[in-house]
């Protein structure tokens, strides 16, 4: 038996819960799949504060964030089919051919659109090329913040972080209250990459410190982590020979980047951004491919939940009226060197394009700056900043109405010296 609904979501965390009530709220038949038992994802074991001060103007902790999506999710009686797994998506003449995997068997689904809202993983000590022996105590932020909150378990004593992202300075904290020693984190670039807040609420206020321009170079130890080596590295993060040190240390703490969890998309031939890692979409959400929309942390890594939710609201809605005949006539927003990346980064011209919203993030620290869009030369937006971090992602609302388009349009994003 083959099952049917207009828009299949990919994901139960926070991009997923949001993108399926905004296509449920626009009259869509809704199913999410999610591969884990419960909904929420990644916040379910966050359970520090700061979620929520976009949207609700609260503090909440992770859990709490997400139980009121969760909440209002389930008050609207969408479909949610967990421990399910998507094992192939075939493209058909009505849409899409979805094949899942649960406790109960095999199903068949055909949904009209698909929003991929499937998060992010961590990079581990593999992709860093750290050298010798695999002792366990290696860990993944995200691993140890699992161990900590979800199982109850201190996974270390007296631990080195290498990496300065937001999990692991958060995780620096939340070792440092429950016992353990955080001897340093460790960061390869001479500049932190976690939110400003964090480096002084998580490692400032603590009195953990933060060595920049270093890196864990080899660990040692046969059954248990004995040990990491610290070399020092130049302005092109290079080691500098004769800066070897040797931590003794129980655990290794990685929070060196998250990469846009993509495999689905890569098989549907979803074309990938070299910038941000994810689905190239335009101002809808949308994939090249028609039909499939992208979303929260699969699109791009976002610092904040509130925007994660924020785009999967907007993938769900644009999900929930996507037709199938529609064309797509494409041109692209491009980037300046001085940014990182730009998402959206096409424009559709065969859909409206009146107000939307663009996410971005600067290549360097610059002050007193200017984020400028330009239509074939003309600037049409620009917002001053006295100061752009490239770990601090910036959201801009920019306006198309009254614009002419056309396929030769050539549409650039910069950030320049406030004159």
């Amino acid at each position: 038996m083959i099952w049917t609904c207009d828009v299949m979501v990919i994901g139960g965390g926070p991009a997923g819960l949001a993108a399926a009530i905004a296509a449920d709220k626009e009259g869509a038949r809704v199913v999410l799949v999610e591969r884990e038992a419960r909904l929420g994802g990644i916040l379910k074991q966050c359970i520090h504060d700061g979620f929520g001060l976009v949207r609700f103007e609260e503090k909440l902790s992770g859990p709490e964030y997400a139980e009121r999506f969760i909440d209002e999710f389930r008050s609207r009686g969408i479909e949610a089919k967990l421990l399910t797994f998507v094992t192939s998506v075939e493209r058909i003449k009505e849409g899409f051919k979805i094949t899942l995997v649960s406790r109960d068997g095999v199903e068949v689904y055909e949904a009209n659109s698909i929003v991929l809202a499937t998060g992010c993983r961590e990079r581990t000590s593999k992709q860093i090329m750290i050298h010798g022996t695999r002792p366990s105590g290696v860990f993944t932020a995200g691993t140890d913040q699992y161990y900590t909150n979800m199982l109850g378990q201190l996974p270390t004593k007296r631990c080195v972080i290498l990496g300065s992202g937001d999990i692991g300075l958060i995780m620096a904290r939340r070792l440092t209250l429950e016992g353990a020693e955080v001897l340093g984190v460790y960061e390869i670039k001479n500049t932190p990459s976690g939110l400003t807040r964090n480096i002084h609420q998580c490692l400032h206020d603590y009195n953990i410190p933060l060595y920049l321009s270093h890196t864990v170079t080899r660990v040692y130890g046969k059954d248990r982590l004995e040990a990491v080596e610290v070399m020092k590295v130049d302005d092109n993060m290079k080691i500098i020979p004769g800066t070897e040190e040797r931590i003794e240390c129980d655990a290794l703490i990685l929070s060196v980047g998250l990469i846009p969890e993509n495999e689905l998309a890569e098989t549907l031939e979803v074309r990938i951004d070299n910038r941000t890692k994810g689905p190239i979409c335009d101002s809808t959400l949308m994939t090249n491919i028609p039909g499939i929309f992208a979303c929260g942390n699969a699109l791009h890594v976002n610092d904040l939940v509130d925007y994660v939710s924020e785009s999967g609201e907007i993938a769900g809605k644009n999900a929930a009226h996507f037709k199938r005949a529609e064309d797509k006539s494409i041109i692209l927003i491009t980037p300046s060197d001085t940014l990182q990346y730009i998402v959206p980064q096409t424009l559709n011209l065969n859909r409206p394009i009146g107000d939307f919203v663009i996410y971005f993030r600067s290549a360097r620290i610059y002050n007193n700056c200017v984020f400028r869009l330009k239509v074939d030369g003309r600037t049409i937006f620009e917002k001053r900043y006295p100061i752009l971090r490239p770990p601090e992602m910036e959201r801009v609302e920019v306006s198309f109405k009254g614009i002419p388009l056309r396929a030769s349009t050539v549409i650039r994003a910069e950030i320049v010296r406030d004159e």
